[in-house]
């Protein structure tokens, strides 16, 4: 883990794409046979360091893919925007950070979300003895108006709407990290002003009813105004380079291995 000057938050960028990836299985398009390292995107999870801890933001079905090409050398945390398997069907491939590290792994997120968790992966949590190796992990449910310590820092987690259902977002500071939403709602919004990085969930243009498109999340930028935004939770509709030339100076698409780092972070 390269170290980081006091006071400094650096978000990596494990997956920037939709929940089948791109290039999708059998497609052919332009995007998902571009020869561009950006446009090759796997499922959508950041990485975030601060004052020597390394917490993730969902662990997707890439996970394992995702820690080794990131060279992710531990894991003190786990926060989980929503259930849906694209975003946490990777839990069981924690399992080396458990070996090397001999604790558990706390794992944040909603009611909803640890529910899901324990149903998807029950034997994690079984107490008898295993002849088989599992996660260690242990599960703190927050609540969507209750900032909560996080090794040490305070972190805030932002409602928001993915068509009928609820997903959480994390403000660290001055970087705020949304994805899956298709509405940000008005209370929401008021904890997201002051921002010198934001990332969004925006799917393509065409319209979708779980998922904010490239017109809908450029208005939520000019509302929140913050120093500098990126788009993730890309499908192959969107071309990276083409995608980009048109956005504003301070919007970009996020992509796989992308680093951004936010100084003067006080948590």
């Amino acid at each position: 883990m390269k170290v980081l000057p006091a006071g400094t938050l650096r978000l990596t960028v494990l997956g920037s794409g939709t929940s089948v990836g791109v290039p999708s299985i059998g497609c052919h398009c332009s995007v998902c046979t571009s020869t561009d390292p950006r446009d090759n995107r796997m499922r959508p999870s950041v990485w975030i360091e601060y004052q020597g801890k390394s917490v993730v933001i969902d662990t997707t079905p890439d996970f394992r893919t995702q820690a080794l090409r990131s060279n992710m050398p531990r894991l003190d945390a786990i926060l989980i925007t929503h259930p849906h398997a694209d975003h946490v069907m990777g839990l069981d491939d924690v399992r080396p950070f458990n070996f090397r590290q001999g604790g558990a792994i706390p794992v944040y997120g909603s009611g909803e979300s640890i529910s899901a968790i324990r149903r998807c992966f029950p034997y994690v949590f079984e107490v008898a003895a295993s002849e088989s190796t599992r996660p260690k992990l242990y599960t703190h449910i927050l609540r969507d108006d209750e900032p909560f310590d996080l090794l040490g820092i305070s972190v805030a987690p932002i409602l928001l709407h993915h068509g009928q259902g609820r997903v959480f977002g994390f403000r660290f500071g001055k970087l705020a990290y949304l994805t899956d939403h298709s509405e940000i709602p008005a209370e929401s919004m008021a904890k997201l002003h002051g921002l010198d990085v934001l990332f969004l969930d925006a799917l393509r243009y065409k319209p979708h009813p779980t998922h904010s498109t490239v017109q809908e999340s450029l208005k939520i930028v000019e509302i929140l105004k913050p120093k500098q935004a990126f788009f993730t939770h890309i499908c192959h509709d969107l071309e990276h380079e083409r995608t980009e030339s048109m956005l504003p100076a301070n919007v970009r698409l996020a992509y796989d291995g992308l680093e951004v780092v936010v100084e003067g972070f006080l948590g």
